[in-house]
């Protein structure tokens, strides 16, 4: 059983999963240092892997029909889960009513319950007189910190003397998070020291050191948090590369992100992941999604910076489709482009180190 932050932990995910209203589960299944994730509840897929749903490659963690499912699954064996992680994520971070009976049972179990949705458990006296009672702890991952506790944009991202690199994207949930991950694990592979800013609640499940919620931070302090999180892990982990966690993408209408982070991360260059296949704004039908010419020169006006590649997220795409997409993005733009989660990060990280300083 690998070590990790918070121990072992049940994603539950119901009716979500392999969604793009499950993506915190995804990141969960795929990668975290904060749990050692040992099931996902979606009676959707009961009986399955989920790494086989999600990914095509097994994994070894099950997926169960609910809570009472996965309690005969663990009895009386070592990986019986001590916290409930969350791992919804829809539109608007609200949590659906029924999740609540799962909720109020795994706290009557003794265990912790961590949540990154917007419709805060600590705001709900029944949950926290029964938490209170047990012995346990709830976590609202996205309840923003009291004002004194926020940073002020300083100008001091200006003595930041390593690689900054922004993973942004044309759309919301398109894989940035997963994108950023895949990248730093392949730079630390390749013997780099790089460090991933988060700036999302899935991230911080994930274990991201260095990380804050953009989301649900007050405006004032949203420049000031970025430029906290970057200069903390430049000053404490001397890395050769800081990448940067984007949210929603600029022109999203309900999630408009990135400008923040151009602003007050002040990265050196861009990654631009894009879902080829992807035409309206993912949850706005209707909303045409601006083409990826028009996004990249976006980009680059505001920041004055280049994108200098282009990631791939391969949905609704055959294994065989993915390869001439990616040549297709290429000829279009004059960028390179990858698809780090099918094949691998390594041609991604051989031109990020030309970039190094």
């Amino acid at each position: 059983m690998k070590e990790s932050i918070d121990g072992n932990a049940l994603v539950f995910c119901e009716g979500a999963f392999n969604t793009p209203n499950g993506k915190t589960a995804h990141g969960l299944v795929r990668f975290t240092e904060r749990y050692n994730v040992v099931g996902v509840i979606d009676s959707r897929y009961a009986g399955k892997d989920a790494g086989e749903v999600l990914d095509g490659k097994r994994n070894g963690i099950p997926l169960f029909a609910d809570l009472s499912a996965a309690l005969e699954h663990f009895n009386e064996k070592p990986t019986m889960p001590k916290s409930l992680v969350i791992g919804l994520a829809p539109d608007g971070g609200r949590l659906p009513a029924a999740a609540k009976k799962t909720i109020a049972a795994a706290l009557e179990l003794g265990w912790n319950v961590d949540s990154g949705l917007h419709d805060f458990l600590t705001n709900d006296k029944n949950l926290v007189d029964l938490a209170q009672k047990k012995g346990c702890r709830i976590r609202d991952i996205r309840k923003t910190p009291d004002r004194d506790q926020l940073h002020f944009f300083t100008g001091e991202i200006e003595k930041v003397d390593c690689l900054k690199l922004a993973i942004l994207g044309t759309d919301s949930a398109i894989g940035k998070r997963t994108t950023a991950w895949i990248l730093v694990h392949g730079l630390r592979n390749a013997g780099l020291k790089a460090e991933m800013v988060g700036t999302g609640q899935t991230a911080w499940m994930q274990g991201a050191k260095y990380s804050m919620v953009m989301d649900s931070c007050i405006n004032d302090f949203v420049s000031g948090e970025i430029e906290h999180a970057v200069v903390s892990a430049w000053k404490n982990e001397d890395p050769d590369v800081i990448v940067i966690e984007g949210q929603g993408s600029l022109m999203n209408p309900a999630y408009p992100g990135g400008f923040e982070i151009l602003a007050a991360g002040r990265p050196d260059h861009i990654i631009l992941q894009h879902a080829p296949t992807r035409k309206e704004y993912d949850g706005f039908p209707g909303y045409r999604l601006h083409s990826l010419p028009e996004q990249i020169n976006a980009l680059e006006v505001i920041s004055g910076k280049k994108v200098i590649a282009i990631t791939v997220n391969h949905e609704n795409m055959k294994e065989e489709e993915i390869a001439p997409a990616c040549r297709a993005i290429t000829d279009e733009t004059g960028i390179p482009a990858f698809d780090v989660l099918a094949f691998s990060a390594e041609p991604l990280v051989e031109l990020v180190k030309k970039h190094l300083k």
